[in-house]
């Protein structure tokens, strides 16, 4: 059987919910390559609010995000 598309399943709420509870770094890979930082701080079916330490906070499409990885480096202070 074919696995559902990512937003059909809740694993992925489950996931975007942790991490923006706990604020935790991430990194965003976009469509076009760029990879931007932040933490998520909130999103609902469509679309994550990235709120970054050094520029405005974004608002990212689900379907321009190839990945999101938790950012394992250090929070720069």
């Amino acid at each position: 059987g074919k696995t559902p598309p990512p937003e059909e399943t809740c694993e992925e709420a489950a996931y975007l919910k942790m991490l923006g509870e706990k604020q935790k770094p991430v990194s965003i890979k976009l469509a076009d390559g760029e990879v931007v930082r932040g933490w998520i701080e909130y999103y609902d079916k469509n679309m994550v609010r990235l709120t970054r330490e050094n520029g405005p906070n974004l608002f990212i499409f689900k379907h321009e995000i190839m990945y999101i990885a938790e950012d394992s480096g250090k929070r720069k202070g």
